[in-house]
């Protein structure tokens, strides 16, 4: 594996350095680890960074240019993930649509779609919220319920989203509804986009145990949706699902990244600030997550190599996920061991370090094992389909 750069994407790597050094706004940078996409007013300066650095050329930069991007590659895309991370600057806000709806309505979208809806996803200027997930349909998609008759030249939807991130500000969902329930499992389903303005819409957010509310029940009571808002073809939406599902993957990978680098550098600045720097097990288990950031970083760029040179993606995907998972609930207790009682207290309490960054961070951390594939599931993975083990 070549660990080297060329000339063209060291030049990047400047420029963009360059630019997020004199750009990030003091008020968003170093909180990519607990940003918050619960508040309104938090959303908005998040939109107006984003389009920011639309404006300065480096949103979509992966897309073609046809599309409003730069054609870069993907490597050249990682490079601004891994700039990003070292500036502390916040993560795009309408990232789910960059990175998952974008490329699915440049493969399967048509003209007039991709006319429409792609300016405002680089933008910002139209947030998009993912409507996959349902009460008895998470794991297993294929099981969704909500329905979508046909009614002229609109279907009529009725049924319930979960889990949906960022409903509550999203001005457009993109989601998976059954209409042909006869069907076998994956097929009758179609991939649809909804205006959230529609009425019979309802959004109520769902608390979580950091106090926000940014993930969200949707409710469709009789929401009509013009046809030609079909992504693909009616009744074969989980082939275009899968093309979103795989974009997210390769995203998470590299977005995770960005977060759990920004934490250990706040976690190695805190214990400096605290005086905890020089004792040994505090070195240890700094030293300890340090390496096993680096691992991180190394799978992943094996994992990329292996998708240059023209391989599929392998089980590097599990493999970092369940890895990192393990990392961020680490620096999470390496944070409160070294603020003891001190990492309880929250935003606007007088002595909170950090603003109370660390106090949030240890909750939000709790639930690393669980999104985008619980840890037990992934062992399962790895242990059937990489080692050869025998299920459960």
């Amino acid at each position: 594996m070549d660990f080297d750069f060329s000339e063209q994407e060291e030049a990047l790597r400047k420029q963009v350095r360059g630019w997020l050094e004199a750009n990030v706004p003091d008020e968003l940078r170093g909180r990519s680890f607990t940003a918050t996409r619960a508040d309104r007013e938090e959303v908005r300066r998040l939109r107006a960074w984003q389009k920011r650095m639309y404006e300065a050329g480096f949103v979509g930069l992966d897309w073609p240019p046809e599309f409003g991007g730069r054609g870069a590659s993907v490597l050249e895309q990682i490079i601004l993930y891994e700039e990003m991370a070292r500036a502390e600057s916040p993560q795009f806000v309408n990232r789910g649509a960059l990175s998952m709806l974008g490329p699915t309505l440049m493969a399967h979208g048509a003209p007039a779609q991709q006319t429409r809806f792609l300016p405002g996803i680089l933008t910002a200027d139209e947030l998009w919220c993912q409507g996959f997930s349902e009460p008895n349909a998470g794991s297993d998609l294929a099981n969704l319920q909500t329905r979508a008759v046909l009614d002229g030249d609109h279907f009529v939807v009725n049924g319930q989203k979960v889990w949906t991130s960022m409903a509550h500000v999203a001005d457009c969902c993109f989601a998976l509804v059954r209409t042909n329930p006869g069907a076998p499992r994956h097929r009758g389903i179609t991939f649809l986009l909804i205006d959230m303005t529609t009425p019979g819409i309802t959004v109520r957010p769902l608390r979580q145990i950091t106090g926000e509310a940014e993930f969200n029940e949707v409710f469709f009571d009789n929401v009509r949706v013009p046809v030609g808002n079909v992504v693909g073809r009616v009744d074969e939406g989980w082939g275009v699902a899968i093309t979103t599902l795989a974009y997210e993957r390769d995203l998470l990978t590299f977005i995770r990244h960005i977060s759990l680098r920004s934490a250990l550098g706040r976690l190695i600045a805190l214990a400096r600030r605290s005086g905890r720097a020089s004792e040994p097990v505090v070195r240890q288990r700094i030293a300890a997550l340090a390496i096993g950031e680096q691992c991180l970083r190394l799978n992943g760029y094996r994992s990329l190599t292996k998708i240059l040179r023209g391989g599929a993606p392998g089980p590097e995907g599990s493999t970092a996920k369940l890895f990192w998972s393990h990392l961020d609930e680490e620096v999470a207790e390496t944070a409160s061991e070294i603020l003891g009682p001190y990492s309880q207290l929250l935003e606007g309490a007088e002595w909170a370090p950090d603003e109370g960054q660390w106090a949030f961070y240890a909750l939000l951390a709790r639930a690393s094992g669980i999104r985008a594939g619980t840890s037990e599931i992934l062992r399962n993975i790895l242990g059937e389909r990489v080692l050869g083990l025998p299920k459960d």
